[in-house]
């Protein structure tokens, strides 16, 4: 496959790519204006193909992206794009929420085909809110009855905070997430966590439930993540306290394993599914043990379940399973690490690559001040990267404490060549954003 896939031209049947004043120039009208949510990069999409992002002004982007993670195959895969096809040539409903359609019974034969063998023998499924800050409230929704306790213990990076409103007036309490420190790099939140479900934090009403992502990208390392799992599990099985894993961001072959989970031999109570789950398009489920079963309060949400994001999300499952991807995600992933790593060494702002796979976040430092003082996020130098990535033609992301971590989220159909490529232009931004002046902008270069 070539670096960047070929430029797609349109068919007989195929539009032309939308333009207007301004954006035919390939300029998003303003930072903050109409049309452009505030951040955007300042790329007008027209045409787009697995790594590769085609702009209005003709330049072509890799693209690190991949919609936050929710285009797991990448840009318009030919897989995705049949399955929609066919949905749309059919004459089925395009929205069935409240009936069994033949696209939902595929979609979950083959979901449960990927899930841990010790969940899917004992599972049920059910649709929920296409966004996964809204699952993760439905997943709460869901073990309050069954366990009688109203409170949500969660992590640092864990994602109830979008939801607060949706909560029905459950209390959330966050902990420590794990992080590489001296003393017990594994305990982190683990201390606290056995009081409160001990009853020992005073807390009125108990845990009904406890959320967390099971990897990171934003700190800590994956021995520590693996190992403090597995202690958290044996905590909550002991005091019959559900497990709930949020696999927006770690699912479908993103960590190398099908899901996050997987990495450490845990089987969770509630999975929460969303993110890459459709294909790319809106979808999000709850894959939860039997005893969990009952109607959730969202249910009649006219969006959940949408049969095109059903058949795109099922062509996507079988896909990434048949061809391997989380394998090939393990593999590039370590290759990926390995030269960052090494990268690392040359660039003191650099920390320590986290993630797993092709789930990649490399911190940006200020040096510590004086002895002794641990070096603080720094958000300008990483905003500084990301835009010398951008004149670079290499699309990247940013996150974590301040927005000082840079993100990179390749699709599972990443090549060697495309990873060696993205790796170079990264090299080239960081050399370039860390030697020059701090008031140095980096323009797209001409075409």
């Amino acid at each position: 496959m070539a670096l960047t896939e070929p430029a797609h031209t349109p068919g007989p049947r195929e539009p032309g790519p939308l333009r207007s004043e301004g954006f035919a120039a390939g300029r998003p009208r303003s930072p903050r204006g109409h049309g452009t949510e505030p951040g955007a990069l300042p790329i007008v999409p027209v045409r787009a193909r697995g790594l590769t992002v085609e702009g209005a002004d003709g330049r072509r982007y890799l693209d690190c992206l991949s919609g936050g993670g929710a285009l797991a195959l990448g840009h318009n895969h030919p897989v995705v794009l049949a399955a929609i096809r066919d949905v749309l040539d059919s004459g089925e409903p395009l929205q069935a929420a409240g009936l069994t359609s033949r696209l939902q019974d595929a979609f979950v034969t083959e979901l449960f085909r990927t899930l841990p063998p010790d969940l899917a023998g004992r599972a049920r499924v059910q649709f929920c809110s296409p966004a996964g800050a809204r699952a993760a409230a439905a997943a709460l929704r869901l073990v309050r009855p069954a366990t009688g306790r109203s409170t949500l213990l969660t992590f640092a990076d864990a994602r109830p905070d979008s939801c607060a409103g949706d909560l029905a007036g459950a209390e959330v309490i966050r902990l420590p997430a794990p992080r590489e420190h001296p003393g017990d790099p594994e305990a982190a939140g683990l201390r606290e966590a056995e009081a409160l479900l001990t009853g020992a934090g005073g807390r009125a009403g108990g845990i009904a439930g406890v959320l967390l992502a099971p990897v990171r990208d934003e700190g800590g390392t994956p021995s520590a993540q693996d190992a403090w799992l597995r202690r958290l599990r044996a905590l909550t099985a002991a005091h019959g306290v559900p497990l709930l894993s949020d696999e927006t961001r770690t699912g479908l072959g993103r960590t190398g394993t099908f899901w996050g989970v997987e990495h450490s031999g845990v089987v969770p109570d509630v999975m929460v599914l969303a993110g890459a789950l459709g294909g790319g398009l809106p979808l999000a489920a709850l894959v939860h043990r039997e005893e969990y079963d009952g109607e959730l309060p969202d249910s009649a949400c006219p969006f959940r379940a949408n049969q095109l994001a059903l058949a795109a999300g099922a062509a996507t499952l079988a896909h990434i399973r048949r061809a391997g991807l989380a394998d090939r995600a393990a593999r590039l992933g370590g290759y990926l690490f390995g030269r960052l790593r090494s990268l690392a060494d040359g660039f003191e702002a650099m920390g320590e690559v986290h993630g797993r796979g092709l789930m990649i976040g490399i911190p940006l430092l200020t040096p510590g001040g004086t002895a002794g003082e641990p070096p603080a996020p720094a958000p300008r130098l990483a905003r500084r990267v990301r835009s010398a990535c951008l004149a670079r033609g290499l699309l990247v992301g940013l996150g974590g404490p301040d927005s000082s971590v840079v993100r990179l989220l390749p699709p599972l159909t990443l090549t060697e060549e495309q990873a060696a490529a993205v790796l170079d232009r990264l090299a080239e931004a960081l050399s370039a954003a860390l030697t020059a002046p701090a008031d140095r902008t980096f323009p797209t270069p001409p075409r």
